[in-house]
């Protein structure tokens, strides 16, 4: 049976995935659906309680019926390379294929359906909460009032982004921004402004669960770093043990977000408490694996690779 891999053209993470998949001898396809329906095709038919599927890309044909798992990894939008590309194109496009896919068996990671919610970043603040990790002070707020009265009442915060970066080309990165209660919040009724209480961390910490797997990575902060993704300071990612605690917080955090693979992103503090920011159900795991040589690859193409009566049993 094979293995579906959604995602673009240029995308290192999942090449290691491929390699990895490839010396198991697993199947596999790899498949964007951008390139519905000028440079790939599907077909799918419902007859007589029965249906029948197809997919086709690069000379490469898999019936549906034969997916044994499906990996959500950075797929294009429907028809995004299409001759002349359009939204209706898209959502015609985005129909046939997802809805042919959840009508199979396959194993997922991560369904659409969980992926979803679990990009939305007040959702996930919550969820960690109820998962029992250690979350900052938040406040998602439209109301300048309120975020001044935050900021007046916790003294030291940071802005950040709900949403991440937009998409907008060139890319803009929206870093983290520490700032003090005398800020000016008259901008903040000009849309949802998310504020945190700033922790004084010493080390950023990166969290891959696979399943039930766990691969841990540190890098040292330099001296009041607020945003790790900007700026090089000499510092490297080392692999780290998973605290007993955190472990089963993120396991929890995973049953209840229906998540097989989510990356996690810690503060830690002075006295080695891991602050939940944010859990990126597509997060990247390959410069974490080449730093620290972990097989966090290894481990996805494993558990792409179980055998679909493993768990239909």
């Amino acid at each position: 049976m094979t293995v579906l891999i959604l995602t673009c053209r240029e995308d290192v993470t999942a090449d290691l995935v491929v390699a990895e998949l490839r010396q198991q001898g697993v199947p596999l396809v790899r498949f964007d659906p951008a390139d519905l329906p000028d440079q790939a095709a599907l077909s799918t038919e419902f007859d007589r309680g029965d249906f029948t599927g197809y997919l086709s890309t690069e000379g490469r044909l898999v019936s549906i019926h034969g997916l044994r798992s499906i990996w959500v990894r950075r797929p294009g939008k429907p028809a995004a390379h299409a001759a002349e590309p359009s939204e209706w194109l898209t959502a015609e496009c985005g129909q046939a294929l997802y809805g042919m896919l959840y009508s199979t068996a396959a194993r997922w990671m991560n369904h659409p359906g969980a992926a979803d919610p679990a990009r939305h970043k007040p959702f996930q603040l919550r969820i960690a909460q109820r998962s029992g990790f250690a979350v900052p002070p938040t406040l998602v707020t439209t109301y300048p009032r309120a975020a001044h009265e935050f900021a007046a009442r916790l003294g030291d915060i940071v802005v950040k982004s709900a949403s991440g970066p937009p998409a907008i080309d060139p890319p803009v990165a929206l870093p983290t921004t520490r700032i003090g209660p005398d800020t000016d919040f008259s901008d903040v009724a000009a849309g949802a402004t998310l504020l945190q209480r700033y922790i004084p961390k010493r080390a950023d910490i990166r969290l891959i669960c696979v399943g039930t797997e766990l691969f841990a990575a540190r890098k040292i902060a330099a001296s009041g770093q607020v945003d790790g993704r900007f700026g090089y300071h000499g510092f490297h990612w080392e692999a780290l043990e998973v605290p007993g605690r955190i472990a089963r917080a993120v396991l929890e955090y995973m049953a209840l977000t229906g998540l097989a693979y989510g990356a996690f992103d810690f503060a830690e503090d002075a006295d080695g408490v891991w602050w939940f920011l944010e859990c990126n159900q597509g997060g990247q795991f390959g410069f974490v694996e080449l730093e620290t040589g972990q097989p966090i690859a290894a481990a996805v193409a494993s558990w792409l690779a179980v055998p679909r009566a493993a768990y239909d049993s």
